[in-house]
């Protein structure tokens, strides 16, 4: 939008120069319309004056009357115009005189926007009453029973009124209908003109457009406001008090259509001026040229350039343009009003090096700018660091390469290698490219690596690279931590295995004679640990291993020993199990022999421990209690049991009991006669006669009087200390299948 200056040139009211104002005709009385026979005074007047000096020129219905005065008296119809010496010809105002019995009155003079009195009179006036007014056929709201009423803010249109009243006839009442009324209502402001100050500018050139009108001299206080537009466009603030617009410049798109608005402060008239072409002429460019910045286009990579293309002259809006050799599309367009435009190219690069020009244009084709060439010299980009090793995770030992290199910069190019920001060399490269270092890896060269690149045209560093130096396992050491030095059964022992070196995570795996007992991983320094609840099955040799993947490394052997408590039978070590079954069987051999001698001294009779002796025709089932005592006085054989020789043997099968169980072992070897005196054994197919007992101990809880009682029943008997329990392998009880004697 342009900046519109507003100059106030015409006071709003007052006449144009070269243009008399307009006589003015007044009413006396200041009706329109009179009932005939009445006589109604004409009186014409000046702007300056308030009477008419010199002759007055009287028209009725454009016809010249004779008369010459400034006042005079009428009595027929018709439109009445006047003017004098100084005035021109007033505006027609009609005046009726109407031989109706009832007539509609209006206030004159009346102009737009005014507030207008009708009145509706009847010749017996008094007799009239039930007075209504109508506009356009239509009754006027509150308009009912009123000797007057007034229409508001009346426009200069065809609207016709008239009223009706009853009027007393003697006793009756007659309606009674006025003809209808066109109110004279006289122009508050001549339509508006729109003035140029010229209909073709130059391109650039200011303009003053100016809106002319003029009040009625009847009304020279009436403020009015002022509007110009282009097109459809408000041109400016938009309502101003002054009539005249000043343009500062005026370019070809301000060509177009113009006009303008004028109307009342209080918005009742408006009007509206006919449209005004305006074409504005435009100037060519010419004498283009171009300057480069910095001066002379000597550029270093990375600042930035500015291409300045100016011309001598030319008017309206301009496009410039940039161009450079061996480009077809253009660097950039720009279009503007001015005679110079820049174009920026930030940090330029190499291939920003070359010749240059522009070109501008304004109305047919574009003006060309002489050539000038850009050199660019090129400092050297960001380095990249890239580690170059025999594998994708580096070792300790490894030889690791430090490759620096930029891939933009003029030679020759310094390079320096950085561990956590300490220097750990440097190298050249004379003709470009990049520049190595190599390093024999230890731990400690884990850490951040850079580099910086510099050819003297400002150094440039690059970003942090991060190497991690893996660290195989060393041997690890196992520890057993258990709570005293002795380790017995039920204790809580803890294996801890650690690695001294070796990248995390580490996983250690524990060993017992070979067996994997489980694994745990170290995610950090300490070593890792596997805790066990001791039995005696835990005795015996325990080792570890560490892994991180770069080889497992197995630790040496510890060797544990698990002693065991009287009341844990699970804790008995191998010497206290070898001790029990000795003493079991030496208990078990001389209850053998004992049994034995007793049926060598008695035979056919009782033994020496009441163990009966049986008939060779005697065959005795097995019974599920204890065999009863035999009779000394019943017969008995003389015969020894020569071809089956009884012996017992003794083992500890079900050593988890509170109470030792044993095995009593007889090994038959049949005959025919036995065999047929003993059906049994014949069916059993000479299987083994086992008997199972539970050899009942002595407490130490035990009484001194129970202790004896208990010893005095072994003399009688030691087959006492036995009980018949169940047959583990057959689920029933067990005695003696059968003695067969021979």
């Amino acid at each position: 939008m342009h900046l519109w200056l507003l100059l106030l040139i015409l006071t709003p009211g007052r006449e144009q120069s070269g243009v008399a104002p307009k006589a003015v005709l007044l009413l006396d009385p200041p009706w329109s319309t009179a009932f005939k026979g009445e006589k109604v005074a004409l009186i014409c007047s000046s702007i300056s004056h308030s009477l008419a000096q010199g002759d007055t020129y009287w028209y009725r219905d454009e016809k010249l009357l004779k008369v010459k005065h400034d006042k005079i008296q009428i009595t027929k119809p018709g439109n009445y115009q006047c003017k004098t010496r100084g005035s021109s010809l007033s505006d027609a105002v009609h005046v009726e005189f109407s031989p109706d019995w009832l007539i509609l009155q209006a206030l004159h003079p009346v102009f737009e926007g005014d507030n207008v009195i009708l009145r509706c009179q009847g010749k017996d006036n008094k007799n009239t009453h039930q007075k209504v007014y109508y506009k356009d056929g239509k009754q006027l709201p509150n308009s009912y029973n009123l000797d007057k009423i007034t229409v508001n803010s009346v426009s200069r249109d065809n609207s016709k009124y008239h009223c009706t009243a009853y009027r007393k006839f003697y006793i009756l009442d007659i309606v009674e209908t006025s003809k209808p009324l066109n109110i004279q209502v006289q122009e508050l402001f001549l339509h508006p003109v729109l003035r140029a100050s010229s209909s073709t500018p130059i391109e650039g050139s200011p303009m003053t457009l100016t809106c002319e009108t003029q009040l009625s001299p009847q009304r020279p206080d009436v403020q009015l406001q002022f509007s110009l537009f282009r097109d459809s466009q408000t041109l400016g603030l938009g309502w101003s008090r002054s009539p005249r617009l000043q343009i500062p410049a005026m370019w070809t798109e301000d060509s177009g259509s113009y006009w303008c608005e004028v109307e009342t402060v209080t918005h009742s008239i408006k009007k509206r001026s006919l449209r005004s072409q305006i074409r504005v002429q435009r100037v060519p460019v010419s004498n283009v040229n171009l300057e480069i910045r910095p001066t002379g286009g000597q550029l270093i990579e990375g600042e930035n350039m500015v291409l300045i293309c100016s011309v001598a002259q030319g008017s309206g809006t301009v496009t410039f343009s940039w161009h450079k050799e061996g480009r077809v599309r253009s660097l950039g367009r720009k279009t503007q009003r001015s005679l110079l435009a820049e174009l920026h190219v930030l940090t330029v690069k190499e291939s920003d090096a070359g010749r240059y020009y522009c070109a501008a244009d304004n109305v047919h084709s574009p003006i060309l700018s002489t050539w000038i060439r850009v050199t660019v010299r090129i400092p050297v980009s960001h380095p990249v660091l890239t580690f170059r090793a025999p594998r994708a995770h580096t070792v300790v030992g490894d030889l690791l390469e430090l490759h620096c290199e930029s891939l933009r910069g003029s030679p020759p190019i310094l390079y320096r290698f950085y561990h956590e920001d300490v220097t750990l060399g440097n190298s050249s490269a004379p003709s470009g490219g990049g520049a190595s270092f190599n390093l024999s890896l230890t731990a400690e060269h884990s850490g951040n690596y850079s580099c910086d690149a510099d050819n003297g045209l400002g150094a440039q560093h690059s970003h942090g690279v991060s190497l991690r130096v893996t660290v195989p396992v060393s041997r690890p050491v196992l520890t057993l931590r258990a709570p005293r030095a002795q380790a017995v059964v039920g204790d809580l022992l803890e294996l801890h295995c650690e690695s001294l070196r070796g990248s995390f995570p580490i996983l250690y795996w524990f060993y017992h004679e070979d067996d994997t007992l489980g694994n745990s991983s170290a995610h950090s320094g300490g070593g890792a640990s596997f805790n066990l609840s001791l039995t005696t099955e835990h005795s015996g040799n325990y080792s570890c291993e560490a892994d991180n993947g770069l080889g497992a490394q197995h630790s040496k052997v510890v060797t544990l020993n698990v002693t065991g408590t009287s009341r844990n039978r699970t804790g008995l070590t191998a010497a206290g199990i070898t001790g029990l079954v000795l003493s079991i069987l030496v208990l078990a051999a001389a209850a053998a022999l004992l049994h034995y001698a007793r049926a060598r001294r008695k035979p056919g009779g009782l033994s020496a421990t009441g163990t009966s002796s049986h008939s060779p025709s005697e065959c005795q089932e097995p019974s599920s209690s204890r065999p009863s005592r035999i009779d000394p006085q019943e017969p008995t054989h003389s015969k020894p049991l020569a071809p089956m020789e009884l012996e017992p043997m003794y083992s500890n099968v079900n050593p988890g009991d509170s109470n030792p169980i044993y095995s009593q072992i007889w090994s038959i070897w049949h005959t025919k006669e036995n065999s047929a005196n003993c059906p049994m054994m014949h069916q059993e197919h000479e299987e083994l006669t086992v008997l199972y007992s539970e050899l009942k101990k002595t407490h130490p809880d035990d009484s001194a009087g129970e202790a004896t009682s208990r010893d005095r029943a072994h003399e009688e008997d030691d087959e006492e200390n036995y009980e018949n329990i169940l047959n583990p392998r057959k689920n029933k009880v067990q005695d003696f299948p059968c003695l067969c004697n021979t």
